[in-house]
């Protein structure tokens, strides 16, 4: 057994190891999907709201099935701009007969009141977003999904917020995209602005990209545990240690270092992340490149840790040997690792 916790054999670093996709990475990385899809289909998606007759509600969904655009994409465009998802939708679910006791969606949008009767809510159990088949890419561009309910909750969505019933009108106050039909400038401001928001969110990620997501979930995460004395950069460099014959500083997957430190010989510490469940050459890659990471890091006086898991990582010894045998901190991908990471730099850098 190594003497030093934090630098392990591929032995113990295996012993520790999860093998397969954390359950927050895979999610994230779901997440980041489905908004690849939304950006994708938006041109689509103004279009249809630019020849809706906002008095006829009925017009939508004749565009709808008119233009093959699916009830669930639609509704989780709605869900998106109108930041009114599945918690809140479970409410209304639970509370459907305090909220709409006549078993309909009545409302006036200034040209008298009108009244549209829910064929499917309320829904018996949850009312989630694999009920409304709005939880992954390939429910989304499918072509199964219950019509009735997305048509119901669409509605909701569309009109909510002019409903004649007061306290219901107070719980549905997000519900406006209605304000806006007739008005070609406004659904664009509408939805650009709201999408600007969504686009930030997966701003430098790619949606198959798995590893990139386990990335920024390391950073994610480090940032929350280290605190606000902490700088924590993904894709961050640290000074004097340089590739190219030292014209380029040198990229790491994270670099972390305390805010108040503003000594001569102020430290760092480097952190790569590689997780692969099917064997790929990234492994090889930052094997190739260890032994000169390691010895540029260390002879400025810096560390550099290395998270690695996956089956296919570990398929690949060799790659991993040399990892290990050129980290100061080899931990896996694993809350309880992760905090023997955080150790690690705060009694290395304080």
């Amino acid at each position: 057994m190594n003497d030093d916790r934090y630098e392990r054999t591929l032995e113990e670093l295996e012993q520790h190891a999860c093998k397969w996709w954390p359950r927050e990475v895979r999610e994230e990385a779901q997440k980041i999907s489905i908004l690849h899809t939304l950006l994708d289909t938006q041109e689509k998606f103004i279009s249809i709201l630019k020849l809706t007759d906002k008095n006829n509600a009925n017009n939508l969904f004749e565009i709808l099935d008119a233009s093959n655009f699916a009830y669930n994409l639609f509704l989780k465009h709605l869900v998106v701009l109108t930041d009114f998802g599945s918690e809140p939708l479970q409410r209304v679910n639970k509370n459907f007969a305090d909220m709409f006791p006549t078993g309909k969606l009545e409302y006036d949008i200034g040209a008298g009141k009108k009244s549209y009767t829910f064929a499917s809510l309320p829904v018996n159990g949850v009312l989630n977003n694999k009920r409304m088949k709005i939880d992954t890419v390939e429910n989304l561009t499918g072509n199964s999904c219950d019509k009735a309910l997305c048509k119901d909750i669409i509605m909701m969505l569309m009109y909510g917020a002019a409903t004649t019933n007061a306290s219901t009108r107070a719980i549905l106050f997000k519900c406006t995209p209605f304000e806006y039909l007739g008005d070609d400038g406004k659904i664009e401001d509408f939805v650009r602005k709201n999408y600007i928001r969504v686009s930030s969110i997966i701003r430098g990620k790619t949606a198959t990209d798995l590893g990139n997501v386990a990335q920024q979930y390391v950073v994610s995460y480090l940032a929350t545990a280290l605190g606000n004395n902490y700088n924590v950069k993904s894709n961050g460099t640290i000074p004097g240690v340089t590739q190219n014959d030292g014209t380029t500083l040198t990229s790491f997957d994270v670099v972390v270092d305390r805010k108040n430190d503003t000594s001569r010989h102020k430290k760092y510490v480097a952190v790569e992340v590689t997780f692969q469940e099917t064997t790929n050459s990234t492994i090889e890659r930052k094997g190739g490149q260890a032994r000169d990471r390691f010895e540029k890091i260390t002879s400025t006086r810096n560390f550099i840790a290395y998270i690695i898991d996956g089956a296919g990582n570990f398929s690949r010894t060799s790659a991993v040997r040399v990892l290990c045998d050129n980290s100061h901190c080899t931990v896996a991908y694993t809350p309880e690792e992760f905090n023997l990471l955080l150790e690690f730099i705060k009694e290395k850098i304080g």
